[in-house]
């Protein structure tokens, strides 16, 4: 998911509105003058909103969640644009992992419950907020399976680029609709269980759409049908496990071009009068996975096949269907978003919204207060996909570019079991975090080692920011908790004070930190001639025949802050 600036829902709307609504060139005029009066703006630390009850029933791992084990949704629904209206059933299987009678479902009140049914018989079912709270007559037996099929309808709300479903035409007239809910929940616009930890391990989407449109979801395509009733079935299925806001629509006027990258299929879909810009610009999707296959390994949904597909909004990392708006052109927006000059050198939308098919959708963090595991972590698989292409100083060139953007204003680990969004630093912060531990470990082939394993160990698996510190700290032998906690779990980074006593040569040094065990390993001293001193959170004296002015410390290889005295 990328992001934008200001407040909690109105953040993600500022800058990100439907790009039908204007030309491209007005679009991109209005992007660039949005995004220098707003984009490095500081503002005071919001105050955190009190969950609502519709937040806790949304965010809890609750016992009607807990009591179940998804296995299986086979998803069929009929859209009609004209109506902008929705109607279709989940088929939902299930392993029971305690006794029970009840079970929570979740869908948005904007839409109709038709009828619930176990085989022939029609379920009883409560509603609150957007929770589905499903009764059933005998009691489910603890290691048994349950397959229930869920009838709904209706005029879905549509909330924009990140909340549900919208309703479109292209420029030619044809209906183009798309969905996108991370932030507000698929259960925005079909019935599931609406949260991050349980995914069910397999799936089939079928969607009716009118005669002469093209549906693209997630999956691998298994072919259309003609209804015979002015309607045609577009059927996909989903060999992996796969996070429910990943499940998308994507109903156009669509044309279909293809590439390859060794044995894995590359499907792109785009409206025709931009299918010469798209073979142009999506020629950097091979050279992507190249990157992301080096230091991670292949591409994790191979039987699914590889998908970018064009839409009106800038992008989204749909598993095996990717989100792409970025008007072809590279950067983001056309425009040198960190200021670098290299962001220039490719197409941010394909190269970060792909990065989140390692992590967000292989990796999935089972709470969103962790989202950091999806944005920090592909925030800084862009500097990684830069220094793979053009080198180690580029990218830390184009790391440093995101310091400005970052305000440390709130933890990036916000309240779990509250359906809580966190900052927008988790992209920022937690790439130089991930960026300032390569430099704490300090050898790079054990590093990307690391960090290989760390994916291979971790894919296909839903985890907290407890399971990555862990792993760490088993896999380096050090104990790097109190670097993750004071990175994660605080608003201010570490802060190298210094005290110089020019008369006796020396230099004083401590860690200002929240974090009393914190002992973080740093380069001092000139760029020709580092020294790795170990400061803690108390004071510690070195010789030095350098002063404050030029006593150097490698902020561009550890996220922290200097203070001389």
């Amino acid at each position: 998911m990328f992001f934008s600036a200001g407040g909690r829902r109105g953040r993600r709307t500022s800058l990100f509105f439907s790009l039908t609504s204007l030309s491209s060139l007005a679009c991109a005029a209005v992007l660039a003058a949005c995004a220098t009066a707003t984009l490095y703006a500081q503002s005071a630390p919001p105050a955190a909103a009190a969950p609502t009850h519709a937040d806790i029933l949304r965010g809890a791992y609750g016992p009607y969640r807990a009591n179940n084990d998804l296995l299986f949704y086979h998803l069929s629904v009929r859209v009609d644009p004209e109506k902008k209206f929705l109607s279709g059933r989940n088929t939902i299987r299930f392993r029971m992992l305690k006794d029970g009678t009840r079970i929570q479902l979740d869908l948005y009140p904007e839409l109709q419950i038709d009828k619930i049914l176990l085989g022939q018989t029609e379920l009883k079912y409560e509603r609150d907020a957007g929770a589905v709270f499903v009764d059933f007559p005998q009691t489910l037996r603890a290691g048994h399976v349950y397959s229930i099929d869920f009838y709904y309808s209706g005029h879905p709300l549509s909330k924009g680029r990140f909340g549900g479903i919208t309703f479109e035409k292209d420029a030619s007239g044809h209906p183009w609709i798309t969905t996108s809910c991370e932030d507000d929940g698929a259960s925005i616009w079909w019935p599931n269980k609406d949260q991050w930890r349980d995914e069910v391990r397999e799936m089939e989407i079928s969607v009716e759409v009118p005669k002469g449109l093209v549906d693209v979801s997630n999956g691998k395509f298994l072919g259309s049908t003609d209804l015979g009733d002015g309607y045609t079935r577009w059927d996909w299925f989903v060999h992996y496990p796969i996070n429910n806001y990943d499940v998308a629509l994507n109903i156009g006027n669509y044309v279909h071009f293809s590439d390859h990258f060794g044995k894995l299929p590359l499907d792109y879909y785009v409206l025709p009068e931009d299918l010469e810009k798209a073979k142009k610009q999506f020629a950097q999707a091979p050279g992507m996975l190249a990157a992301y296959t080096h230091y991670f390994g292949p591409y994790p949904f191979a039987k699914d096949g590889y998908k970018l597909v064009e839409v009106p909004y800038s992008g989204m990392e749909h598993q095996s269907a990717v989100a792409y708006g970025n008007q072809f052109r590279n950067g983001y927006l056309g425009r040198d978003w960190t200021g670098t000059g290299i962001s220039l050198k490719f197409d941010f939308i394909i190269i970060h919204e792909s990065g989140h098919e390692w992590f967000g959708n292989s990796i999935t963090a089972q709470d969103r207060s962790d989202m950091w595991v999806h944005e920090g972590w592909t925030t800084y698989l862009e500097g990684l996909y830069v220094e793979y292409r053009w080198g180690h100083d580029d990218a830390i060139r184009y790391l440093d570019g995101l310091k400005p953007k970052i305000k440390n204003q709130r933890p990036i680990i916000q309240e779990r079991g509250v359906n809580a969004t966190p900052p927008e630093d988790q992209y920022f912060k937690g790439a130089l975090m991930l960026n300032t531990l390569r430099s704490v470990v300090d050898n790079d082939p054990r590093w990307f080692r690391l960090i290989h394993d760390f994916y291979q160990h971790f894919k296909y698996q839903n985890i907290m920011t407890e399971d990555v510190v862990a792993y760490f700290n088993q896999h380096t032998g050090m104990n790097l908790t109190p670097i993750f906690n004071q990175y994660l779990r605080h608003p201010d980074i570490p802060t190298l004070e210094l005290k110089f006593d020019e008369a006796a040569g020396t230099v004083a040094y401590r860690w200002k930190v929240d974090e009393a065990d914190f002992a973080m390993p740093v380069r001092v001293g000139t760029k020709e001639h580092w020294e790795i001193v170990h400061p803690t959170t108390t004071w510690q004296t070195m010789k030095t025949d350098l002063n404050k002015d030029t006593f150097e410390v490698a902020t561009d290889l550890y996220y922290v802050n200097v203070s001389r005295q």
